[in-house]
């Protein structure tokens, strides 16, 4: 077995390498940045020419330097927030609105300069982007709360050698060689309110990653398991080195003026069954939104529960033809009655959206369900169905909609039947 260094050499090492700070990550921001701005296409980096190794030495730790490096702290400070010098949502997640606000003001900044031709403020704006998304897919910024993970070490106690510890270093500390190689950075929108809203969502994926890695992280370092440690500290960090790059890559192509309808022929449509709603709180579901019909629970991407505990495909009766045919989505949610999902969307860039409503065909037979889908709390579709019926496509206009809300009720059928499916919901752009 591998063992790890004593805590407080590992302590020290994280003290020395970040001149008396501990900040998220570390090494790995550039050991990240670097891996993300070595899979960029080759215009890209000629672009950035030089500037992309100040990005991926210095640049993207500028968040955890603004008491320190005067010269470039005012690139992670919001002209609308000057008291914020250090702004704490560039290091730890808060609510979606705050964190899409922070993520479109410095993907605008760095867009914005480029535009300009100003490649090395560009990049400096976009080390913050960096720093953003590295620390919100960092191992130790996971429990909402508990960066420090004073409450996690109650359910798992250390062994007494570590008992007096905090233990946020050591989950983060580390010598990495991240790679991403053969990874094609993707194009997130043709506009900075596009790109923003979809890098949201592609940070969440992070995110929950690098929960996966935490206690596995802990554990490993309670053993004295150096292998384990790292290997875990490299899933997040090789997640988190695909976001930085999508977000580079798309920054780069809209400062450059390249981010053309033929490249973003793919972002025409955005399926919302996947995307997290402002319900699920720090991206899970509070007890305090479970629904007790049809069962006791909450709701569930691509798939339903039978009788609560067996997680069964989304399948609805549609009609093709005049014909009832029963279709099974991959693009879906289930939901219980009483409860709502809400999506907040970016603004002027979806003009509609499309979803069929209905009960599931195995298990919602006896069920009858309204449906409501609402635009900033006014009503733009809504239909009552029952099991013995076919799914409804509902079908509705969001000009000036900045929120979504899927609603679901009870219409009179047998409450435990009610197996209600948001099945194929998508965002259309304008």
């Amino acid at each position: 077995m591998n063992r790890v260094p004593h805590f407080w050499f590992l302590l020290l090492l994280a003290c020395v390498a970040s001149g008396g700070r501990i900040y998220a990550w570390s090494q790995p921001h550039l050991a990240i940045t670097k891996a993300a701005l070595a899979v960029l296409p080759g215009w890209q980096r000629e672009l950035l020419g030089e500037s992309a190794t100040r990005l991926g030495e210095d640049y993207c730790l500028i968040p955890d330097h603004v008491f320190t490096d005067r010269a470039n702290a005012k690139f992670a400070v919001m002209e609308g927030r000057p008291k914020d010098v250090y702004l704490l949502t560039l290091h730890l997640p808060s609510n979606q609105e705050e964190n899409l606000e922070v993520l479109r003001y410095f993907v605008g900044k760095a867009v914005g300069a480029l535009a300009a031709k100003n490649v090395e403020d560009a990049a400096r704006y976009m080390g913050t982007v960096c720093h953003q998304l590295e620390d919100y897919g960092s191992p130790s910024h996971t429990m909402p709360g508990d960066n420090q993970f004073t409450l996690l070490q109650q359910f798992l106690p250390p062994p007494e050698e570590m008992k007096d510890q905090l233990l946020h270093g050591p989950v983060e500390s580390a010598e990495l060689n991240v790679s991403i190689a053969g990874y094609a950075p993707r194009l997130l929108g043709t506009s900075v309110e596009e790109a923003s809203w979809r890098l949201l969502h592609r940070l969440h994926e992070a995110i929950v990653n690098a929960r996966s890695t935490t206690v596995p992280i802990i554990q490993a370092l309670y053993a004295q398991d150096t292998k384990t440690v790292e290997s875990n500290q490299l899933k997040a960090a090789s997640v988190d080195a695909t976001v930085v790059a999508d977000a580079l890559y798309t920054i780069i192509a809209l400062g450059a003026g390249e981010a053309g309808e033929a490249d973003g022929s793919t972002l025409s449509g955005m399926p919302l069954g996947g995307l997290i709603p402002i319900e699920a709180a720090n991206l899970y579901f509070p007890q305090t939104q479970f629904f007790s019909s049809p069962y006791w629970g909450y709701p569930r991407s691509g798939s339903i529960l039978a009788e609560g505990k067996r997680a069964t495909p989304l399948k609805l009766r549609v009609d093709e033809n005049g014909t009832a045919v029963e279709r099974v989505f991959l693009n879906g949610i289930s939901a219980g009655m009483g409860r709502s999902l809400t999506f907040p969307l970016p603004k002027d860039v979806y003009g509609r959206f499309k979803v069929f409503a209905g009960l599931h065909s195995e298990l919602g037979s006896e069920g009858k369900v309204e449906f409501t889908v609402q635009g900033d709390g006014r009503v733009l579709a809504n239909a009552v169905v029952s099991g013995a019926d076919v799914a409804r496509l509902l079908e509705c206009d969001l000009e000036g909609v900045s929120q979504l809300q899927l609603s679901l009720k009870s219409a009179g059928g047998d409450g435990k039947k009610n197996y209600a499916v948001w099945a194929d919901p998508v965002l259309f752009k304008r």
